[in-house]
């Protein structure tokens, strides 16, 4: 087991992604990494109790122990429900069309 975790901590606005490299002691959380990130006090909005978060785009708890070369990543709250959107769309009889750019 390595002497200190190295953990990167990543917070996505539409315009610009924020992340932030940690040396953690092995055992830290969740919670303890996302602290010392520095994060919650650079974006007040983030608030961890209707923020999700995750570690590798899996949801994870608060108290989830970290391993080595983890990304702790704080999601913002979805602006639209996707199934919402898609059902919005289907019913104003629009086609969605699949993969991006091929060339239609």
């Amino acid at each position: 087991m390595p002497e200190m975790l190295t953990i990167e901590v990543i917070y996505a606005l539409p315009t610009k992604q924020h992340l932030v490299t940690l040396r953690l002691p092995p055992g830290s959380t969740v919670q303890q990494a996302v602290d010392a990130s520095g994060l919650l006090q650079k974006f007040p909005e983030i608030d961890l109790k209707t923020n999700k978060i995750g570690v590798f785009a899996k949801l994870s708890k608060p108290d989830a122990v970290l391993h080595d070369h983890d990304r702790v990543e704080i999601y913002r709250p979805l602006i639209a429900d996707p199934k919402e959107v898609r059902k919005q769309r289907a019913a104003a009889g629009k086609v969605m069309k699949k993969g991006a750019g091929d060339g239609e």
